[in-house]
């Protein structure tokens, strides 16, 4: 607030005191203008730290994945993904075990591992299915030679929503565009080197068997590992929309209201791109918990996550841009178990 007053008489002594009192004001404000630009200059100068947690010559878990190969999906050596998580839907393979319906906390078990797909893996009626919609066309933020083959979409799309069109500014994820279906996947294991700076690995087999040699793996039933390897999915179109920024979407997926609320449990398989309705995957059987809904996201919780990606010890760059999706299973021999729940 201003007061008014009469302007006080100018002397030359007052004179020359304001003079000094106006040139240490522009002296004082100068230097702190200059101060946090020598400070700037000198950081800019100064050589990268090398944190000793950043070594990935001490990553234990690298190079642990047990190699198995693929089978043609007549001979499956077990129940494949992703399925139909459509609720009521049920699986025609017959099977003798169960998923893991716990929080996977619960069985000792964390995320070593985060990714996502082009469109959708799963199918989800009504939710994210051959309805789904999206941008005019799929991949145009790849070059030519990262293009993937992309799933189902969900239906939340509308052109006519900025939030659905407006680009978005990506300073760390690969290839992402607003408005776009992702299926998200969280594998867990209770062989990882959880709480640990190796928690996290690409491949994800790394982080899946760390803790796990194939002697030991080979004396494990079918039921032990449902048990102790499971994975989270859950599907989200990206919009540019802070309303919905979620600040961690490193540790597994959402439950927050609607989100995780409506999840489908079953035994399934690894997926990949090297497997399809014919050529199966023999990593099985695995527990897969799918969210059935699909959810709105914004682009920044996506950022954020590819930036957490970047601080791991283990590289994760090949996990940083949307992978294929795999060819929704719908062989001619059912190859999804009857354990849907």
């Amino acid at each position: 607030m201003c007061l008014k007053s009469s302007p006080p008489e100018v002397t030359k002594d007052n004179a020359s005191s304001k003079t000094l009192i106006l040139g240490g004001v522009f002296a004082f404000c100068t230097a702190g203008l200059l101060i946090p630009t020598v400070i700037l200059s000198i950081n800019a100068n100064r050589p990268p730290v090398i944190s000793i947690f950043a070594n990935q010559d001490e990553n234990q878990c690298a190079g642990s994945q047990i190699m198995v190969n693929n089978v043609d999906c007549v001979h499956t050596p077990g129940p494949q993904a992703g399925a139909n998580v459509t609720k009521g839907y049920k699986g025609g393979m017959e099977v003798d075990y169960v998923p893991n319906t716990k929080p996977y906390f619960q069985s000792s078990m964390c995320p070593v591992n985060v990714h996502w797909h082009l469109g959708t893996e799963h199918y989800s009626a009504g939710e994210y299915d051959e309805f789904g919609t999206g941008p005019n066309s799929v991949n145009n933020n790849l070059p030519q030679n990262q293009q993937v083959r992309p799933g189902y979409r969900c239906r939340h799309f509308d052109k006519s929503q900025p939030m659905f069109t407006n680009e978005y500014r990506w300073e760390f994820c690969v290839g992402m565009q607003v408005g776009e279906t992702y299926e998200v996947h969280w594998p867990h294991s209770a062989a990882g080197a959880c709480g640990t700076p190796d928690q996290y690995q690409t491949p994800f087999y790394d982080g899946v068997f760390c803790n796990l040699d194939e002697e030991k793996f080979s004396t494990l039933s079918a039921q032990d590992v449902a048990d102790a390897v499971g994975v989270q999915a859950q599907v989200f179109t990206v919009v540019n929309d802070e309303r919905y920024f979620y600040p961690d979407l490193m540790r597994g997926f959402i439950k927050d209201g609607e989100y995780g609320k409506d999840i489908a449990m079953y035994t399934g398989s690894t997926t990949g791109t090297t497997r399809s309705n014919e050529v199966c995957s023999s990593y099985a059987p695995i527990t897969w918990q799918v969210d059935r809904k699909c959810h709105l996201i914004s682009a920044s919780s996506f950022d954020r996550l590819c930036e957490t990606m970047r601080l791991q010890r283990d590289n994760m760059t090949l996990d940083m841009h949307a992978h294929v999706s795999h060819t929704f299973c719908s062989a001619p021999f059912d190859v999804i178990a009857n354990d849907i729940s």
